[in-house]
C-alpha cells in the first residue's frame, strides 16, 4: 500500500515563459526560457525538493503544454495522478518582465478559461485529501465554478484537520471585484487552520494591511496560525499564544515571483517536521530567498542543503 501524500496542493498550474533579458519590457525581449509554473505546482515542487511526498490536484489543456506540465511535475518529484486534461481549453501561459529587485509585472494568458478552474468536486479523491499531512488550497481556486465548489467541498471533507492551509494568493485580474474575493476568502478561512499571505493578500481577506492587526483578524476567523509575509521586512506569524517575526535573508534578486511559493513549500516541510515556529519561518524565508536569486519558479526550488547553506552564510555559522 502506498504511503499517504505528505503535501497535497490544489490550484493553478501552467507554463512560465520568462525573459532571458532583464531590465527591459516584453516589447524589447528577444528570447525566453520555459518553466513549470503556477502556485499549486510550485508549492508541491518546493516540498518535494525538501524530501516530502508531494502531489497536486489540477487540470491542464489537452495540448503539448499540458504534456509538458506532466513531464515537468514527474521530473521534479511530484505525483501527477490527479492532474487531468480539459478538452478545448489551452494550458495557461504566463509571461513576466524582470526589473530587479522589486518589480516583476505578470501577464496571464488564461482565456477563455483556465483548465485549473475546471476541477470538479465529484472527481476529487476525498480520502487522499483527508489523509494528506498538509492540504494546501488557494484563493484563486475560489474565483470561478466548478473549482470553487471543489475547494469548499475538499475543505469540508478535510474537517479542519491540522495543517489545512489557505494560500491567500490574490490576483485582482481573476476577480470581478475585491468584495467578491474577500467574501469567498472569508468563507474558506472557516475551514482551514493556517492562512498564508502577503500584505496585499491579507488586506484583501480581512481589510487590514497592518501586520499585527491582519494576523489578529485572521485568528479571529478561526485559523490557528496566521503567516504574514512582509517582503523586504521578513515575515510575521501569530498564534493565539505567541507572535514571531524573523528578518529577511539578504540576496541578489533575479526574479522575485517564485519566492512566496518556495516559502510555502518550505513552511509545509517545517510544520510537518514539528519544528518550533521561529525555526520553520527562518528556514522558509531562506528557501524563498534562494528562489528569488534564480530565474525560474518551480525549477528553482532549493534542496534542504542549499537552504541550510544560505542560512549558515547569513548567520556566519
Amino acid at each position: 500500500m502506498s504511503l499517504p501524500v505528505e503535501v497535497l496542493t490544489t490550484g493553478r498550474v501552467g507554463v512560465d515563459l520568462y525573459p532571458l533579458q532583464s531590465g527591459v519590457g516584453l516589447d524589447e525581449v528577444t528570447s525566453f526560457a520555459k518553466f513549470l509554473g503556477g502556485t499549486a505546482a510550485n508549492v508541491a515542487v518546493a516540498a518535494s525538493r525538501l524530501g516530502r511526498r508531494a502531489a497536486v490536484i489540477t487540470r491542464t489543456g489537452d495540448d503539448p503544454f499540458g504534456a509538458y506540465v506532466h513531464r515537468a511535475l514527474r521530473a521534479l518529484g511530484v505525483d501527477d495522478r490527479w492532474v487531468s486534461a480539459v478538452p478545448r481549453l489551452p494550458t495557461p501561459v504566463t509571461f513576466c518582465e524582470l526589473f530587479p529587485p522589486d518589480r516583476f509585472p505578470l501577464y496571464f494568458y488564461r482565456l477563455p478559461k483556465a483548465p485549473d478552474l475546471e476541477i470538479r468536486l465529484e472527481e476529487l479523491d476525498l480520502e487522499a485529501i483527508r489523509t494528506a499531512g498538509v492540504f494546501w488550497a488557494t484563493v484563486t481556486g475560489l474565483s470561478d465554478e466548478p473549482s470553487r465548489s471543489a475547494v469548499m467541498g475538499a475543505l469540508a471533507a478535510r474537517g479542519r484537520r491540522p495543517l489545512t492551509i489557505l494560500d491567500l494568493d490574490y490576483r485582482p485580474m481573476f476577480w470581478s471585484s475585491l468584495g467578491e474575493a474577500r467574501g469567498r476568502a472569508q468563507a474558506a478561512l472557516e475551514g482551514v487552520t493556517v492562512a498564508v499571505g502577503n500584505l496585499d493578500e491579507c488586506e484583501m481577506a480581512v481589510g487590514s494591511r497592518e501586520p499585527l492587526a491582519a494576523a489578529a483578524a485572521l485568528l479571529e476567523r478561526g485559523v490557528e496560525l496566521a503567516v504574514v509575509k512582509l517582503g523586504p521586512q521578513g515575515v510575521l506569524a501569530r498564534t493565539r499564544s505567541s507572535t514571531v517575526t524573523v528578518p529577511p535573508v539578504a540576496i541578489d534578486v533575479v526574479n522575485g515571483l517564485g519566492a512566496g511559493d518556495g516559502f510555502g513549500g518550505a513552511l509545509c516541510h517545517g510544520l510537518l517536521a514539528g519544528w518550533a515556529l521561529e525555526r520553520a519561518l527562518r528556514f522558509a524565508n531562506a528557501a524563498g530567498a534562494v528562489v528569488a536569486s534564480r530565474l525560474a519558479c518551480a525549477q528553482a526550488m532549493p534542496s534542504a542543503a542549499e537552504v541550510d547553506a544560505l542560512l549558515g552564510a547569513a548567520t556566519g555559522v
